[in-house]
């Protein structure tokens, strides 16, 4: 679509940086200052205007975009919807909250789209944050804290005057307001507020309003949040657009609310009495561009609709912001009008899969005209990177409980453990105290152990009893042979390492297991009645080869969904990871960072120096590149965050060339 620039000045520049990776051309350029609009132009083959008419007159782009100094933006964008233009506007819409009411009748009435920056609310961080608190970890959330230190632009800005005129509230307050009302919904009432007249005497320019802010805001659906904007409070101070919330079971900081970019270390999150925790965005960092918001606005334009969301909400954050300057002047409290807007909360995308996974096998039965939920589309969409809950390390036992609750803080949301591991009641526990992340947020595995294959239900529901759900979002049979039934299986931690062993590791007269008859098809039947029960919502399988698995799939009326296999360089298991691929089985890998010697391999060291990451991230960037769960453990916070930060870095072809020649063939424990 073509458009037009309205402002030539440096933000405009960062627009146009994003040009050539848009669907956006940009055909003219407007701005007081000749010169300014002429290079702009030039830059991208553009006609340059001094006279707005002039260009709405000569030109037929059909979205404005307007990039003028802050208080010349509710003119501006009058002017291009009465010419029947699109228009997305830099922050603020207008100085006045009836003027940005007016300007959204107008697109109404003109059936146009109005947009609004920022963007903030759609970027990785901010997306990934409001993720962890509408998943319940924080619990009910009732305060925060925002600053917008936009420093003393003087100092830092070529052309400091729009910032001096409109105050700090509508250049950087704008950041987190725009976040909280589109995670919260509209601010009821500005409860408190005072201004200061704070800057340094030998400045010659002065800012026309307040310089420093704070005020209390009462939010409709709860919270309430103490803003700070500043120009005196310099933007490279501790705080300069973070905003941190407390809840009922634990907190959140978000470094930048306003970042275009998900760093490691941008959002953290602490439970209740716990430390802060990185909780970092669990994809390779990618980076908004300025000119995402009036492509978007463009692309739906184009699908026939006319959006105007986010000028509502940005109504309603410049209502905010003269709400906050009249209690300066008569401190408090001042209404805000909603602006149409509703109270609402932060939602997260449930992990959990569907309910239904059932595929009834067809009368043709091989395997490659199957159509029935095998295909790719069937797969499973699981988190990059699970949580091991397993309590053995290096031989002996360790507790994992308050490992896992760190992970949960940190982002985990895919836990596998198993009836083997003896701690699934302690992990029920941990599931229900207070801010665990609502059930759909969790993706629970577990597994029933060899003694049990004739006796999966008693397995299934003692796991479901200490987990304390109603379902297993996958129940694994964790290895496909059969031993002698030792009875149920329940809290093994509680036992001597000795009735452990007796328990789970029967053996005959030759100390070798004591295996008994029962087919893999009959366990997986066995499995399928849980599934039918709803006892599982999928099924799936470990520590198989290939040629099992196509046995068990033409065999199965519900296919296995997931498998999981010991998988690292040494032992990538490619044969097996293509198959379940082509097949829609997704992939978790066991023990991805444990093989001997694997992470002091120079190889795995030389890709992490490049990717500036750990050998042990390296190994499990590597399973998240190919398409393979990895689910590593730990008991030291550090690592715990290191290991999920992992699906945040990038391979090259090079890189996995070298990691390609780590296979070993005859890797064995």
């Amino acid at each position: 679509m073509d458009c037009a620039f309205v402002g030539a000045g440096a933000v405009a520049r960062k627009y146009a940086d994003g040009l050539a990776s848009s669907p956006l051309s940009l055909t003219a350029v407007c701005d007081l200052d000749a010169e300014r609009a002429e290079s702009l132009a030039a830059d991208h083959d553009a006609s340059a205007y001094t006279d707005l008419s002039a260009l709405l007159s000569a030109e037929d782009a059909p979205l404005v975009v307007n990039l003028t100094s802050h208080g010349a933006h509710a003119a501006v964008t009058g002017q291009c919807l009465e010419a029947d233009r699109h228009v997305f506007s830099e922050k603020p819409l207008a100085l006045d909250a009836e003027a940005a009411a007016e300007l959204v009748a107008t697109a109404e009435r003109r059936d146009l789209a109005l947009g609004c920056a920022p963007i903030n609310h759609r970027c990785d961080a901010q997306r990934h944050a409001a993720g962890l608190v509408g998943d319940g970890r924080l619990g009910t959330v009732r305060l925060g804290y925002a600053h917008a230190h936009v420093g003393r632009v003087t100092e830092w800005h070529d052309a400091p005057d729009s910032f001096l005129s409109v105050g700090p509230l509508y250049d950087g307050g704008v950041y987190p307001l725009n976040l909280l009302v589109s995670w919260f919904g509209p601010v009821e009432r500005v409860r408190v507020a005072d201004g200061l007249d704070a800057w340094p005497d030998r400045e010659r320019r002065e800012p026309d309003r307040e310089s420093h802010v704070e005020a209390t805001l009462s939010f409709a659906s709860g919270p309430t949040v103490r803003l700070t904007a500043s120009l005196y409070a310099p933007h490279r101070s501790r705080e300069f657009n973070s905003l941190e919330l407390h809840g009922d079971d634990g907190s959140l900081y978000l470094a930048d609310s306003g970042a275009l970019a998900a760093e490691r270390d941008t959002v953290r999150v602490g439970g209740s009495g716990r430390p802060y925790v990185d909780a970092p965005h669990p994809a390779p960092r990618r980076e908004r561009r300025y000119i995402e918001g009036p492509a978007r606005l463009a692309g739906a334009v184009e699908r026939g609709r006319r959006p105007r969301g986010s000028a509502r909400r940005a109504t309603h954050v410049v209502a905010v912001c003269n709400a906050v300057e009249r209690a300066v002047g008569d401190g408090g409290p001042v209404a805000v009008d909603a602006a149409g807007l509703e109270p609402q909360r932060p939602s997260s995308p449930p992990v959990r899969p569907p309910a239904e996974r059932v595929s009834s096998r067809p009368s043709d039965e091989s395997l490659g005209d199957r159509t029935d939920g095998i295909g790719r589309d069937a797969a499973l969409g699981l988190p990059p990177v699970g949580f091991g809950c397993s309590r053995y390390r290096d031989g002996e036992y360790v507790d994992r409980i308050d490992s896992i609750a760190t992970a949960l803080d940190a982002g985990y949301r895919l836990l596998d453990s198993a009836e083997l591991y003896g701690n699934e009641s302690r992990i029920g526990e941990l599931l229900a105290e207070p801010g665990t992340p609502d059930r759909d947020g969790l993706f629970l595995v577990s597994k029933v152990w060899n003694t049990n294959h004739e006796h999966v239900a008693e397995a299934c529901e003692g796991t479901l009893a200490a987990l304390g759900v109603d379902s297993l979002d996958c129940y694994m049979l964790h290895w496909p042979t059969a031993w002698t039934y030792q009875g149920p299986l329940r809290d093994l931690a509680e036992q001597s390492p000795a009735e452990q062993e007796r328990l789970t590791f029967p053996t005959d007269a030759d100390g070798e297991p004591e295996t008994v008859e029962v087919s893999l098809t009959e366990t997986w039947e066995r499995m399928e009645r849980l599934h039918e029960r709803g006892l599982a919502r999928t099924l799936g399988i470990c520590n198989v080869t290939v040629e099992q698995l196509e046995r068990l799939a033409a065999a199965a009326d519900v296919p296995p969904a997931v498998v999981q296999v010991e998988s690292h360089p040494f032992r990538p298991r490619a044969d097996l990871v293509r198959w379940c691929h082509e097949h829609g089985i997704r992939v978790m890998a066991h023990s991805p960072l444990s093989a001997p010697g694997l992470l002091d391999e120079p190889a795995l060291a030389a890709v992490a120096d490049e990717r500036e990451a750990t050998p042990a991230q390296v190994a499990l960037a590597w399973q998240v590149d190919r398409g393979v769960v990895p689910i590593p453990s730990s008991n030291r916070p550090d690592h715990v965050v290191a290991n999920l930060a992992a699906a945040r870095v990038e391979l090259t072809d090079a890189d996995r060339e070298r990691l390609a020649a780590l296979e070993d063939p005859e890797f064995e424990r």
